[in-house]
């Protein structure tokens, strides 16, 4: 059993921090910028809340994190009454936050000069993954840090992966929004043109889905984009959020994103016909509107 600190409780914070509790048996604290949804969790699962990151992170073996954005992060980090200001030397502070691999380096070099460990780790699976408990969590960071952090990650995680150094982790999660965005993109335009052929669309991708055009995408999204339903997963507006960042970073290494660059733009038509909160499979909804 660790001390362990869970900073964030979204819909996917919530759930994992209810996993280190329930399946990993550590003593968790948690902080939320809700305080009452704080108190919520803790009455629920028999832990405990505090008032500001910087009080749930003091004293503790491993603090977790899973917030909105960089500066979401700098702000319960090293922001006032942040995480760094108390954590104890040799802890590992853990970010699940999808997130630069600019500020998890920045975050990282700050964490060093105060004699603790900074592991970027963010994770795949959607909601549904996290109240599961089987993430896919890629990290980076430094492998002493990474194995002593791997067991408890595993609470609510399936696969657990050092892709790196400092930085690695958030890489590896770009290019899974990078794929994921055409994958989408290109499930979106299959349905729609199954649909204008006059075809059964549940006898069509019974086939297909077992050969090689099958994804999980596929698999787990067809029947509620059929059904014109877009409530089940992850928000276009965070989708946006992430595909900033790749491009973003691909304007600094280089890389080339077509497809990623299109994709986007149609998220943001997406927002503009009022789906900033649909899932990222409403990209179907812009070819039938």
């Amino acid at each position: 059993m660790a001390t362990v600190t869970f900073i964030g409780l979204g819909v996917m914070g919530y759930p994992m921090a209810g996993h280190l509790k329930t399946r990993g048996g550590h003593d968790v604290t948690v902080f939320n910028r809700n305080g009452e949804k704080a108190k919520k969790w803790a009455a629920e699962f028999n832990g405990h809340h505090a008032p500001t990151p910087g009080e749930a992170a003091a004293d503790k073996d491993f603090v977790f994190c899973c917030v909105g954005n960089d500066d979401d992060l700098r702000a319960v980090t090293i922001g006032e009454n942040g995480a760094f200001h108390t954590m104890k030397k040799g802890a590992i502070f853990v970010d699940h936050t999808t997130a630069s691999a600019e500020v998890a380096r920045e975050l990282d070099e700050e964490a060093r000069k105060r004699g603790f460990h900074f592991l970027d780790a963010p994770v795949s699976g959607g909601q549904a993954g996290a109240e599961n408990g089987v993430l896919t969590v890629m990290v980076g960071g430094e492998s002493d840090a990474f194995d002593k952090a791997k067991p408890v990650i595993e609470s609510f995680a399936k696969m657990v992966g050092l892709m790196g150094s400092v930085g690695a982790g958030q890489l590896t999660k770009m290019i899974n929004q990078i794929c994921i965005a055409g994958l989408v993109q290109g499930l979106a335009e299959g349905i729609h043109f199954g649909k204008k052929a006059g075809l059964d669309i549940e006898k069509v991708i019974e086939v297909i889905s077992k050969g090689a055009a099958g994804s999980w995408q596929m698999e787990n999204r067809h029947k509620t984009m059929n059904a014109g339903k877009y409530d089940f997963g992850f928000a276009v507006d965070w989708m946006r959020k992430d595909l900033g960042i790749c491009l973003d970073e691909a304007d600094r290494n280089g890389a080339q994103l077509p497809v990623t660059a299109l994709v986007d733009q149609f998220y943001k038509q997406v927002q503009n016909m009022g789906g900033k909160r649909w899932d990222t499979s409403s990209l179907l909804a812009r070819l039938e509107k």
